[in-house]
């Protein structure tokens, strides 16, 4: 079991399946690879591309770490006061747009291959 699952094992109801089937699609489908950072789980190819977020509200957040670099032609992604990061958040997965979703997660695997991620931070 890797660190992701096992984080994962510590959520119940539907914020453990919503977990869950991201974790599925990420890992399992698109061999994204997976990492606990800052206590929540990230995944990446060439740089990181997104990661899940529980929210205290019972959602989950998909959130995509260059979102201000994605076209939001689905009109899914949200700010909610960030700059760079973008996200959209579910309350169960019967409500994911599995087509549209799987848009925005190409696009941001696109981006990582072709545009080299570069920092904005001052040095």
């Amino acid at each position: 079991m890797t660190d992701v699952e096992e984080y994962i094992t510590d959520f119940e109801g539907e914020q453990k399946a919503l977990m869950e089937f991201f974790h599925r699609l990420l890992k399992k489908e698109l061999n994204l690879a997976d990492k606990i950072r800052f206590r929540i789980p990230f995944y990446y190819q060439k740089s990181w591309i997104c990661y899940l977020n529980p929210l205290k509200d019972g959602q989950i957040e998909l959130a995509f770490l260059r979102g201000n670099e994605l076209s939001d032609a689905q009109q899914l992604l949200s700010f909610n006061g960030r700059k760079q990061i973008a996200g959209i958040a579910f309350h169960n997965v019967a409500d994911i747009p599995v087509e549209k979703i799987l848009e925005i997660i190409h696009e941001a695997l696109l981006l990582d291959k072709t545009i080299p991620y570069k920092s904005k931070r001052k040095k």
